[in-house]
């Protein structure tokens, strides 16, 4: 099933949504280096082969594996009119049977934050999931200061669920996050974001 290549794609009004691939190493390691201080604040600390090809190769290869498996969706956003590379999103901890439930993850290059992208990314992956992946519950999670990602989160339909204590380990230290979810036909309202 592996050696078979599917065209995973989400189309938005400015972006394609894909897969990553071999060739997006260069465009990718630039990003998230000249992006780095940016990112670190945010995310678990970088291995020291981070942004290296071989690292990058592995990560095309899980990606492959994860879709194909149906367990995950790791899209990288391409603006369409000039191809250029803005950051990620990935559906992962895709959970079937009962839960039809996956987590969001995702990241921004510093020079294409705060132009909307991507809130543009989530609301094309979220309709893609509800309606094409038959996902019932999509989850996030980010830090309490991080604003810009709650607001994120709560221009895409996310309601606030909570805290979850020492949740992921970012930039060396165990941090709590506060928790979101966006459910398919959901009518609970505007919830109050603590």
């Amino acid at each position: 099933m592996l050696g078979f290549k599917r065209k995973v794609r989400v189309e938005t009004e400015r972006m394609t949504l894909r897969l990553p691939e071999h060739a997006d190493w260069r465009q990718w390691s630039e990003l998230r280096e000249a992006s780095a201080a940016f990112l670190m604040q945010w995310e678990p600390v970088w291995s020291t082969d981070h942004l290296s090809r071989r690292a990058f190769t592995n990560r095309v290869y899980w990606a492959q594996r994860a879709e194909a498996q149906g367990t995950a969706m790791p899209v990288l956003l391409i603006r369409r009119d000039d191809h250029q590379l803005l950051g990620a999103l990935t559906l992962d901890n895709i959970r079937r049977g009962p839960a039809q439930a996956g987590t969001l993850g995702y990241w921004i290059g510093q020079p294409h934050a705060r132009k909307g992208y991507m809130r543009e990314a989530i609301l094309a992956l979220t309709h893609h999931a509800f309606t094409q992946l038959d996902i019932s519950r999509l989850e996030a999670a980010c830090l309490p200061e991080n604003t810009p990602s709650r607001g994120v989160l709560e221009k895409c339909g996310f309601k606030y669920e909570g805290v979850a204590q020492s949740y992921l380990q970012i930039n060396g230290r165990w941090r709590n996050h506060v928790l979101y979810a966006n459910l398919r036909g959901d009518r609970r309202g505007r919830t109050d974001a603590g």
